[in-house]
């Protein structure tokens, strides 16, 4: 790590008033302050900017709001990004919040281990209130965690911190993806980059609701994963080992969708992602 580190926490929101000041206010109750916050408002009906005003008069640290037209949460984060001063970037989604350790121990993990441009830590669930545990599948790993990463999203957006030169050399947050845009990111950095996993439970969630983008799009997520396997398996960039595998799971995402689109009355739909999966099948 650089001895100068600047410190940046981006909050994308939309319409997240009811959460968004537990967001804040663990940011702003970290034992090692960001030195910045950036709200990015993606078009927001509600009273966000009132509460991101009563944070900045709270904040020892400036607390910016940057309000847009309403373009989905990659292209909030993308914003957020572009608009940062930190050379390090924290990410906290709206309904989010943290352990006031985490930008401590975090950078700290970051500092000891100076090759590595993006770490991530444990994460504590909940739903309607109520702690769960997470299932096996969803622990999150360490080092070379490509394969990991084409099951399903194994890295929670809220709990990353990377260095902001990660984006120069894999690029932004898909904005063409109404979701599954990290699990499209993670992929180009883990394709050939090790993943920092800082052993503590740091970042807190809560599942369950209807407003979630997990749940509006839980029954066709995976065709938002099959687009990113293929222009990643397009890109050219794959080695041997990584290009079977991820023809493998495409396979296997491109059955369970296809087959469940035709069993739901959308036979166009499915044949032709069937129709995509022999074809990648035969290049394999």
């Amino acid at each position: 790590m650089v001895q100068d580190v600047m410190v940046s926490v981006i909050i994308p929101t939309y319409n997240r008033a009811q959460y968004l000041n537990r967001a804040m206010d663990s940011v702003l109750d970290q034992t090692r302050p960001p030195d910045e916050l950036v709200i990015v408002d993606d078009g927001s009906t509600d009273n966000t900017p009132e509460l991101v005003e009563h944070a900045a008069c709270r904040a020892a640290f400036p607390v910016r709001l940057l309000r847009r037209k309403n373009k989905g949460a990659a292209a909030a984060r993308n914003v957020g990004i572009a608009h940062a001063a930190g050379n390090i970037l924290c990410f906290l989604d709206s309904d989010d919040w943290w352990d006031r350790k985490k930008i401590e121990l975090q950078l700290d993990a970051m500092h000891k281990n100076s090759d590595s441009i993006i770490s991530h830590t444990r994460e504590i669930w909940f739903r309607n209130g109520v702690r769960v545990n997470q299932k096996k599948k969803h622990a999150p790993g360490s080092g070379a965690i490509f394969a990991d990463c084409l099951r399903m999203c194994v890295v929670g957006m809220s709990t990353v911190m990377v260095k902001k030169e990660l984006f120069t050399e894999y690029g932004l947050f898909n904005e063409e993806l109404p979701c599954c845009e990290d699990y499209d990111l993670w992929l180009r950095v883990a394709r050939n980059r090790p993943f920092l996993l800082v052993d503590h439970a740091l970042t807190l969630k809560e599942g369950g609701r209807e407003d979630q983008l997990s749940v509006i799009h839980r029954l066709g997520m995976d065709q938002y994963r099959i687009r990113s396997l293929c222009a990643l398996l397009d890109s050219g960039l794959l080695n041997e080992d990584q290009y079977r595998q991820t023809v493998t799971e495409l396979e296997r995402k491109c059955r369970i969708y296809g087959q469940g689109c035709i069993k739901h009355g959308r036979g166009q739909e499915g044949r032709r992602i069937l129709a995509l999966r022999d074809r990648y099948r035969a290049l394999k």
